[in-house]
């Protein structure tokens, strides 16, 4: 073949080749815009402000499809079925407590990256930190002095065995942080415990000291109670994921793993009584992956499965009753009470 002949296949193929890239940006953007738009049948969202001093508020991640999605939004607690405020904030992960907020950013490149950022009580940006990893679980203390987040740093999800967790916790008074749970001592059954496969996620503080998560190792699960000033943990009960501590500090809402289930949700949601470490499962069977939050002290709001990615729900908290609908498409709610 002459050489001639060979620039004119190059020539073609390149030709060919940007045909399909454009092509496919103007699909790519197509779908951009589709998916800007909002959904018939929606929830009502108008843009507004709002800030972390209101009351009987609920602030969550809005995942109706339109230009709100993953806002930062607002609904109130006794109108939660109505429209919606959003805020420009956009938040994979968010909680907020005491006039503290923790939002979970995402940066869009060639790689996702995330941030985690510190917000006042009118959500202004304090401080920013690399996330490590992608967004799983934030909590802020009843203070709100205390922030932890949890990312995964190797794997998305909890269900099976290939993941690996990397949990911080920060003190937004001193500003000191302990990048990574797995340096606190760890204290198993009574004795001092090592081992190079521990993780840990899903903190829940009772004070700006003690606090309750998940410690994973050696193919178990076990509720830890700890305490940031001695860098320490001790298990408590094993088989306990995603621990939400009741606002009267009496009792942890968390997932328990269902025995032989090996689905993508193999959780179903229970209830510990910390005053006689009596565990109840609530009237909700349907699996699900979250760390629940307490409308109040005794309801449980969670996430299900649906079509914007998840609807909140409600379920008594002492087994009785039967689940009811909170709000729709929406994630990771925080009360403002």
């Amino acid at each position: 073949m002459s050489t001639a002949a060979r620039w004119r296949i190059l020539v073609v193929a390149f030709a060919a080749l940007t045909a399909v890239a454009v092509t496919y940006t103007l699909y790519a953007a197509g779908r951009t815009d589709a998916r800007d738009k909002a959904r018939p049948g929606g929830p009502a969202i108008a843009a507004g402000t709002f800030d972390l001093s209101g009351r009987r508020q609920i602030l969550f991640r809005n995942m109706a499809w339109g230009p709100h999605r993953d806002h930062l939004a607002s609904v109130p607690l006794g109108g939660t079925g109505g429209p919606r405020t959003a805020m420009p904030l956009r938040c994979y992960k968010f909680h907020t407590s005491g006039g503290t907020g923790v939002c979970v950013q995402a940066k869009r490149g060639p790689v996702k990256t995330f941030s985690v950022l510190i917000l006042d009580s009118r959500l202004r940006e304090i401080r920013r930190y690399a996330a490590g990893g992608g967004p799983s679980r934030t909590r802020v203390s009843p203070s709100g002095r205390m922030v932890a987040w949890t990312v995964f740093v190797s794997g998305d999800s909890y269900a099976g065995v290939n993941f690996s967790t990397r949990t911080a916790i920060l003190d937004t008074r001193t500003w000191k942080l302990h990048s990574n749970m797995e340096r606190f001592r760890v204290i198993k059954d009574g004795k001092p415990y090592r081992s190079v496969d521990v993780n840990f996620w899903g903190v829940t503080f009772a004070d700006d000291d003690l606090f309750y998560a998940t410690l994973a190792t050696k193919g178990k699960t076990y509720l830890v109670r700890g305490n940031v000033s001695t860098r320490t943990v001790r298990t408590l009960r094993e088989n306990a994921e995603c621990p939400s501590l009741s606002p009267d500090g009496t009792r942890i809402a968390f997932k328990h793993r269902v025995k032989g289930d090996m689905s993508a949700l193999p959780w179903r949601l229970h209830v510990l009584d910390l005053r006689t470490m009596t565990e109840t499962a609530t009237a909700e069977t349907r699996p699900l992956d979250d760390q629940v939050s307490w409308l109040d002290d005794r309801t449980l709001m969670y996430a299900i499965p649906a079509e914007y990615e998840s609807d909140q729900y409600r379920v008594p908290a002492d087994g009785t009753g039967s689940p009811a609908l909170v709000m729709k498409a929406a994630q990771v709610p925080a009360v403002l009470p």
